[in-house]
């Protein structure tokens, strides 16, 4: 509906706004607007307007005309917005000024309302509503000509249209009379205006151009609205009361009604007349105008009933009563009201047509297509339309076939639920009427009965009923028998629920109308009701088979019970059900119909248990002259019990089969509560009585159990009933008691302690009595004596299969239920069949655990079953874990016993949120008993993997903290009753007093040592799981929810002893305290503030002090080798107190958790407990070594951080520290009293004394070993106590070593000299260093004789037995590398830390303190110096070769001498330290030393084990790789010894020859151990693990072919061959393995080096090598840094590796880059050269293309170029510069 082409252009002369549209517009233009020739449209204006107004009206506003003339344009828009501009202004505007446009506005306002667009129509009433609102009474003259489009436009197609038209119409008129009188007043003018519209065509609707498919929809609107206003016209004015809109409380008749009457007869028979009684627009497309049309039909047929005579009735007849072929439903509400008002006005013109014809074949398909969807429309008015049909017009079968068609129509699938309504409604409604209007259509008596019981037979029974029957059964069965007359269409169609609910209502409303029309009438659908209830119950003998087909009978009786209840009537009984009952009652017993008995049930409780068997004996002959007469009395009270106990008590309980419960249900349910007693009397005895008789053999008959079983979990159903009834606590059979028997009792104790074999019903039986399934279910048939004798029987079962467990610990358990033990009555010899004892006991416990949980007061009873159930589970749980160490029948047994462990687990699995429902008391019984369970497990269980063991007692403590604790003083309650203190717990500390306890002695103890160790691991995955927090601190108690009664006697400390004894017993199954427990220690201290938890760190260094000193004497001091003592290698403290306490005080002062200051108040306790009065402590003095080593570097922290602050700071006191500097100097005079250690024999404590003053001494190491550094700054005057008591070990025979020296001397010395070069080197003079040196060289030959005989000793046993089997060489190597001396190893260890800061001391200080240093740059030291570094590298090669010739003969061998090195792996550390440092000329020194020794393996094979070791210590192969590619050695290392001559090359040799000689061809031979790397490179290597031995071995391999060939001068003939030799014989592989290291995403590195984007770490650390490997020439730097080995650290060294293979094999690489398939790996690979390989290649050879035209413009003499070159360029730069000239 867009504009046409061409019209939104604007002219010049249009105005633009309306300020500009006055000044544009002359009052002549303002005329036109009005119309040519003075008319309006096609009318002339009215008269009123004179000549004398005509000035006036040329005076309308210049901008409303505008806005007016703008109206008349097509596009919508543009009228929008001038309806909306003309709004704003008639807002602003006064009435007078607007008068003058009304003409011109109800001229367009015509055609306005024609409009296609609704928003244009709309917006113009709006602006019809402010114009109305402006003119007020002066809209008078102009009401003719408006109020027939103004009351047209009320009926507008569109809501919003029409709602705002009528909103105008109310704001020119509000009160409702004055709207009447102005549709009065202008009645012509509106009957003229609605026949010129209907005249309308759409060719003449518009005269613009307009769609042809938009003019026929809006004269459809034109049309439809012009009928419905001419409808509503014609009601307002005959029945002004009517109900029409604004019309609604019109009263009186208003003045000039009756010539409007008139005028409104005269133009509607014209209308009628002219337009063919509308019969026409009967025809047309449009609903809303056939709707419309039967509007204007019903409104003539009710006022203008004159104009239906006999010229048009047979025509209007046919069209109005035929109207049923409408379609649309839209049209149908209009169509009822013409049908059913012409049906009643003028009942003769049924004659006129052929109504069979015309009207029923029309209706009938009108119905049976579900009134086209018009439900809630016409099914209302189908009892209306038959109440207007005359007699006459009525056929023999019309209502058959109504009801037919009415039926057929119901969709009883897919339509809505207010549908079905409707359509049952209806029909109830048609057929009650057809019934109580029989006379209408039946001439005599008989023939009103024989319709009638037509009528009921044909429509109710055989449609309603069996559809009812279809719709129940085929919802509730599979049955593929269809019932009486149920077709298979009616099977295949799937009811609701809803559907057949409302069906159901209906048949039972149609009854209730028959019984008030006429009783005899129910006879036929009884008969009917009673033929399918006998039909029913003898199916199941037709199709021997359980059949639910009753189901619909039982659902019908419990609709007609709510019908009943609600009206208050009596005959559904009487002559429905009671009849029913009586002929079926014989059937039912006589076939045990399971149907039946559920009839007679539902029957019952419906109706009445006496009134019910009255029916059903009235017509018994037997008993009939025992009855009343009465139809409608009760069953007399004596006859009825009679019946009961005789007739229903044996046929209710015999047998058992599938209708046992419905006849169960049937016998409660004839329980009278007159009677009650006696019946359940006659009940029970007879039950009993019937499972008493079947006894043999010490059971009872399994049926008639299970029957007694289902009918007490029945009556408890029963009890629920009857307590929900009104006056239930009045009434017999509310509560249990009323049910209780003592034979019953007797019967439930007896079947409890039966013996195996159980009958399949017994626990079921029990289980019924009891009660307790459910949680509310707690309803028990017995006495709580004899649930308690039963539940203790129940737990004798349980103990008896506990005790039978093939589990020690199991066992043990069955010990704890002593508490009932004498209720119990266990038998000392275990019974056989305890599987089945168990099983029935663990059903009985799942059938009635909320009974047991209601015995309160049995706390013992409940919490030992409980616990028992638990123990079961977790047998089965052990039982997962079984070891080896069973025999063949203990498997057999559990296999045999997997059903109950099953059956207990799934209990426990089910009941497991339940356990917390328990009383307090109860919960901590089961506590108690879990947990000595538990701890019993632990200490004696060693038939169990102790791992998993472990962890499933874990499990278990877990299960029981989480099951049975309700708040955390329960768990806390819980721990503290696991941690308690028993016969083998704790080991070391007892809890109760925190006081210390010894390590096992007796035997006994001994054999429970490793319980201990495993209750250990127990609390450590306790903690882990739980939370250090919870198990050890217990600081996030939350008291506030305890009320002072709960909190009494339940006071929770934290367990500091706890702590203590895990930090004793130090290590454990998978964990230990350095691992496991101190990080958890530390994350707790972390996360809380310290005043939370410093009280706790304090009780645990308290505990582990006061422990160490009562186990000082224990202390053995020559466990501190190691130098210096730092915490790292708390394996060398042998004592438990002292190694927990040093590892604790570490911990914490390493993490910072205690500082400096705490450190100082520590070292201040210790002092203080160091003298006793005068005597000294030995135990302190003995642990104060070990501590001191920690706290001292601490406080050497503290007093670097605290030297330039004063006490105004904050800072600690330094009178601390003085005092701190006071004592180390009286303990360094003390020790000045003893003799020189040389001259020491014993006593005085003097071992302890010294390792006392060296821990006040630390020194730390730096990079690695390489360098130590100083702890301390001491001054002067304790220097000068240190450097004297060096000195006093001097003595004249010290440079002897005394026969009868004690051991311990040359380590105390060892370690007094490295303190003293490190703190008193300045002071030293020649002798000092003589002194140091004669003893450092001494100690350190003395390692190597050591060494090499080990390697001596290999050698032998390799080639001696060479021929004995592996496990033995295997031994005896493990025997020789067994150092026997540890002291040796640690004296020397201690001599290389004092050379170490002897070469540190020349490295780091050589212009400091020259005066100091000069004694040290004496030539005199260098020869010893060299001896010392000489000795040490024998010592890293003997230990090679060792492992070399071990190789030789297998893999595991040399895996013996690697593993070896790590018993003293620091020792070995500060070998490879001296190794790295060593020179050139010491090492060629060493080598030949080591090839005089005659081996068969040398140094470079020692080097290459060492290399490529399968244990190896990083800083050991940094150093084998550092000699192997330096000189002298890299050229031995590639070649061997053999070929490693001829390749010798001196760069002179080109002074000699101008040119190069390539003629001499050798093969070249690498060593075998980089050949198999380079030549033989397995392909599987790219499947490796990327940080794995084999990859990182490879990677050495090539580094170090790439460094010899980097070290070749570029032109000589070995580096060719060397170079070609790689390209023929190298697997190229090794470049794939390269870049297996870089990321996948390669590609996006060069786009982000041009974004400046952060690379990965991986791709910047390898691009980054890459480069430095080229413009070095070297890979030393990556190789340095490679250890420990790291993902990144592999990449690393792989660009290295590749940088610097392009930079020496660039034929290689780009051969193998040829080579590759893969384009997005290739393209990966191009792109990381590309960008970080290809700039610095680039800018070397530019750089040495410089320095060639330089060197070349310098020297004329090409000939001369070179040898004059030797001596201006570096050796790289040469090689590369000869490289250029050959060029």
């Amino acid at each position: 509906m867009g504009r046409q082409k061409g019209e939104g252009a604007r002219s010049k002369a249009r105005p633009s706004s309306s300020s500009l549209a006055a000044s544009l517009l002359s009052s002549s233009s303002a005329a036109a607007a009005v119309g040519f020739g003075g008319y309006v449209g096609s009318s002339r204006l009215d008269s009123s307007i004179s000549t004398e107004d005509s000035s006036s009206f040329l005076d309308i506003d210049g901008e409303v005309a505008q806005h007016l003339k703008r109206l008349a344009r097509k596009d919508p828009t543009t009228k929008l917005k001038a309806l909306a501009s003309l709004s704003a202004l008639l807002k602003q505007k006064s009435g007078k000024e607007i008068v003058p446009i009304i003409p011109q506005w109800a001229f367009e306002y015509k055609k306005l309302l024609l409009d296609y667009n609704r928003e244009v129509r709309r917006a113009t009433h709006e602006t019809m509503t402010n114009l109305v609102t402006a003119v007020g009474r002066d809209l008078a003259p102009h009401l003719k000509s408006l109020m027939g489009p103004w009351w047209f436009s009320q009926f507008d197609s569109s809501s919003e249209v029409s709602q705002a038209a009528k909103r105008s119409l109310q704001a020119a008129f509000p009160a409702q009379e004055k709207r009447l009188d102005a549709l009065i007043l202008c009645t012509t003018e509106i009957f003229m205006y609605l026949e010129e519209n209907l005249k309308l065509t759409p060719q003449n609707l518009s005269d613009k151009a307009v769609a042809l498919d938009e003019l026929q929809e809006m004269h459809q609107q034109v049309i439809s609205s012009s009928l419905l206003a001419l409808a509503t016209l014609l009601d307002v004015l005959f029945s002004v009361q009517i109900e029409r809109p604004g019309f609604e409380n019109v009263s009186t008749e208003p003045k000039h009604a009756t010539k409007a009457k008139a005028t409104a007869i005269s133009f509607a028979e014209k209308l009628f007349s002219g337009h063919k009684c509308f019969l026409e627009f009967l025809k047309s497309q449009s609903p809303a105008v056939r709707s419309a049309t039967y509007s204007v039909l019903r409104s003539f047929i009710k006022n203008i009933p004159q104009a239906f005579d006999d010229g048009n009735m047979k025509t209007l007849a046919t069209a109005v009563l035929g109207a049923f072929q409408e379609k649309d439903p839209a049209c149908h509400s209009s169509m009822w009201d013409a049908i059913l008002l012409f049906s009643k006005r003028f009942p003769d013109g049924w004659t006129t047509l052929t109504v069979q014809k015309s009207v029923f074949n029309r209706f009938w398909s009108f119905i049976r297509n579900g009134c086209f969807g018009s439900q809630q429309v016409s099914y209302p008015a189908l009892v209306l339309f038959l109440d207007t049909i005359p007699s006459k017009a009525l056929g023999d079968n019309f209502f058959l076939d109504f009801f037919h068609n009415l039926w057929t129509g119901r969709n009883p699938v897919h339509s809505p639920h207010a549908d079905r309504l409707a359509f049952f409604r209806a029909f109830r409604e048609c057929f009650v009427w057809g019934l109580h209007n029989a006379s209408r259509f039946c001439l005599s008596v008989d023939s009103v009965s024989h319709f009638r019981s037509t009528l009921i037979n044909n429509i109710l029974v055989k449609l309603l009923w069996q559809d009812y029957l279809s719709s129940v059964s085929l919802k509730d069965q599979n049955s593929d028998q269809p019932l009486h007359g149920k077709t298979t269409e009616t099977q295949n169609i799937k009811y609701s629920i809803s559907y057949f609910q409302e069906l159901g209502k209906c048949i039972v409303e149609i009854l209730s109308g028959i019984y008030s029309v006429e009783q005899d009438l129910l006879s036929f659908f009884s008969m009917a009701f009673q033929e399918t209830c006998q039909g029913l119950l003898q199916q199941k003998v037709i199709t021997e088979q359980p059949t639910l087909n009753i189901e619909p009978i039982i659902k019908f009786l419990s609709l007609v019970d709510q019908h009943a209840k609600q009206k208050g009537e009596a005959w559904p009984l009487l002559h429905l059900v009671g009849p029913m009952l009586a002929k079926s009652f014989p059937l039912v017993r006589s076939l045990d119909s399971t149907d039946g008995v559920r009839l007679l049930s539902i029957s019952v409780s419906i109706f009445g248990a006496r009134k019910v068997l009255h029916e059903i004996f009235s017509n018994y002959d037997e008993r009939s002259c025992r009855l009343p007469n009465d139809k409608d009395s009760e069953l007399k009270l004596e006859y009825y019990l009679q019946v009961y106990k005789e007739t229903f008590v044996p046929w209710c309980l015999h047998g058992h089969n599938c209708g046992t419960i419905a006849r169960l249900d049937l016998l409660l349910a004839l329980l009278d509560d007159e009677c009650f007693s006696e019946q359940w009397y006659a009940v029970i005895t007879y039950a009993i009585d019937l499972v008493n008789s079947k006894v043999g053999s010490g059971s009872m008959e399994s049926n008639h159990v299970a029957v007694l079983a289902i009918l007490f979990e029945k009556a408890r159903n029963e009890i629920r009933r009857r307590k929900a009834g009104e006056d239930s606590f009045l009434r017999l059979g509310s509560l249990p008691d009323h049910w209780h028997h003592e034979l019953l009792e007797a019967t439930a104790v007896s079947v409890a302690f039966s013996l195996p074999p159980f009958g399949t019903s017994d626990a079921q039986f029990v289980c019924s009595v009891l009660g307790g399934a459910t949680e509310g279910d707690l309803d028990s048939f017995v006495s709580r004596k004899s649930v308690i004798l039963i539940f203790k029987e129940v737990l004798r079962k349980l103990v008896s299969f506990i005790l039978d467990s093939p589990f020690n610990s199991i066992k043990q358990a069955g010990a704890l239920f002593t508490s009932v033990e004498n209720g119990l009555g266990l038998e000392s010899k275990i019974p056989a069949n305890v599987v089945d004892m168990a099983r029935f006991a663990l059903e009985i416990f799942e059938g009635s655990f909320f009974c047991l949980r209601a015995l309160d007061e049995e706390n013992g009873l409940v919490s030992s079953i409980s616990a028992a159930v638990f123990i079961i589970d977790w047998e089965h749980r052990m039982t997962l874990a079984v070891d080896d160490t069973f025999d063949d029948e203990s498997r057999k047994k559990i296999k045999a016993w997997s059903d109950i462990f099953e059956s207990a687990h799934g209990y426990q699995s089910k009941k497991s949120n339940l356990w917390k429902s328990f009383s307090r008391d109860v919960r901590k019984g089961i506590r108690s008993i879990l947990i000595c369970a538990i701890r019993s497990a632990i200490f004696m269980e060693d038939k169990l993997d102790t791992n998993k063991f472990v962890s499933l007692c874990c499990l278990m403590v877990i299960d029981v903290l989480e099951c049975l604790c309700q708040d955390q003083y329960e768990e806390q309650n819980l721990l503290d009753h696991l941690l308690s203190k028993g016969d083998m717990w704790p080991c070391w500390i007892v809890p109760d007093f925190n006081s210390l306890k010894g390590p096992a002695k007796s035997d006994t103890e001994r054999v429970y040592a490793y319980g201990n160790y495993k209750f250990v691991s127990l609390i450590d995955k306790l903690i882990c799981k739980l939370g250090f927090h919870k198990v050890n601190a217990c600081d996030d108690l939350d008291t506030s929810s305890l009320s002072t009664k709960d909190t009494t006697n339940t006071e929770v400390t934290s367990r500091a002893w706890l702590a203590a004894e895990i930090l004793c017993t130090w290590k454990w199954p998978e964990g230990s305290a350095a691992t496991s427990f101190l990080p958890l220690l530390i994350s707790f201290a972390k996360s809380r503030n310290y005043s939370s938890y410093g009280s706790f760190l304090d009780s645990i260094f308290n505990i582990l002090l006061d422990g160490a000193l009562v186990h000082g004497e224990n202390c053995a001091q020559s466990s501190l080798h190691a130098w210096p003592t730092l915490g790292e290698d708390m394996e060398d403290i042998k004592e438990p107190f002292l190694r927990a306490l040093v590892s604790f005080l570490f911990t914490l002062l390493k993490e910072n958790i205690w500082g400096s200051e705490k450190a100082m108040i520590l070292f201040q306790l210790l002092v203080n407990k160091l003298f006793i009065g005068e005597a000294v402590n030995k135990n302190c003095l003995r642990i104060l070594p070990p501590i001191l080593c920690v706290l001292v570097p601490t406080l050497c922290q503290r007093s670097i951080r605290s030297s330039g602050c004063t006490n105004t700071d904050g800072k600690p006191d330094p009178l601390d520290e003085n005092q701190m500097l006071d004592t180390i100097k009286s303990w360094l005079q003390r020790i000045l009293l003893f003799p020189p250690l040389v001259t020491w024999q014993t006593g005085q404590d003097m071992e302890e004394w010294f390792h006392l003053i060296f821990s006040c001494y630390p020194l730390r190491a730096m990079r690695g070993v390489e360098i130590m550094k100083l702890d301390r700054n001491i001054g002067h005057e304790e220097r000068i106590l240190l450097l004297h008591l060096f000195r006093k070990q001097r003595h004249e025979n010290s440079r002897s070593i005394a026969a009868n020296q004690l051991p311990v001397v040359p380590m105390l010395l060892s370690k007094l000299m490295v303190i003293s070069v490190g703190y008193c080197w300045r002071e030293f003079d020649e002798e000092d260093w003589e002194f140091l040196f004669f003893h450092l060289r001494c100690w350190i030959e003395s390692a190597v004789v050591m060494m090499e005989e080990v390697a001596e000793n290999v050698a032998d046993t390799i080639t001696e037995h060479s021929s004995d089997n592996f496990d033995l060489i295997h031994e005896k190597l493990e025997h020789i590398v067994l150092v026997s001396d540890l002291s040796l190893i640690n004296i020397t260890k201690n001599s290389l830390f004092s050379f170490s800061l002897f070469c540190g001391l020349l490295e780091l200080q050589p212009t400091e303190d020259v005066d100091n240093l000069t004694p040290l740059r004496t030539k005199k030291w260098d020869p010893i110096k060299n001896q010392i570094l000489e000795s040490i590298l024998r010592i890293f090669f003997s230990t090679g070769i060792a492992e070399a010739i071990a190789g030789s003969y297998s893999y595991e061998a040399a895996s013996i001498i690697a593993a070896s090195r790590f018993y003293h792996q620091s020792f070995w550390e500060s070998v490879a330290s001296s190794v790295i440092k060593s020179p050139p000329h010491t090492r060629d020194e060493a080598i030949k030393s080591v090839e005089l020794w005659g081996l068969s393996k040398g140094p470079i094979c020692s080097l290459y084990a060492i290399l490529f070791s399968s244990r190896p210590i990083p800083s050991f192969q940094l150093a084998a790789y550092a000699v192997l590619s330096t000189e002298p050695v890299s050229k031995l290392a590639v070649f061997g010894e053999g070929i490693a001559p001829c390749l010798d090359v001196d760069s002179n040799a080109y002074q000699e020859s101008g040119h190069l000689d390539l003629s001499t061809e050798e093969n070249i031979h690498l060593m075998e151990e980089l050949s198999y790397m380079i030549e033989k490179l397995p392909y599987d290597v790219l499947d490796m693990d990327l940080v794995g031995e084999q990859r990182v071995h490879l990677f050495l391999a090539w580094s170090l072919l790439l460094s010899h060939l980097a070290s070749l001068p570029s032109l000589s003939s070995p580096r060719e061959r060397l170079v070609q030799y790689i390209q023929n014989s190298a697997n190229p592989l090794i470049l794939d393995c390269l870049f297996q290291h870089l990321p996948s995403d390669l590609c996006l590195m060069h786009v982000l080096k041009k974004k400046d984007g952060e690379l990965p770490n991986v791709l910047s650390k390898a691009a980054t090598a890459a480069t430095h490997s080229i413009t070095t020439g070297s890979l030393l730097f990556s190789v340095e840094s490679l250890w420990p080995i790291e993902p990144v650290k592999m990449a690393e060294l792989a660009g290295a590796i590749y940088g610097l293979m392009l930079r020496m094999l660039p034929a290689y690489v780009r051969g193998w880059f040829s080579d590759l398939r893969d384009r997005s790996t290739s393209s990966l690979i191009e792109s990381f050269t590309r960008t970080w390989c290809s700039p610095p290649l680039i800018a070397n050879e530019l750089s040495l293309v410089c320095i060639f035209n330089k060197y070349v413009s310098i020297f004329n003499d090409q000939s001369t170029l070179l040898t004059n070159l030797v001596n201006f360029l570096a050796p790289v730069e040469f090689q590369v510069f000869c490289e250029l000239f050959r060029q």
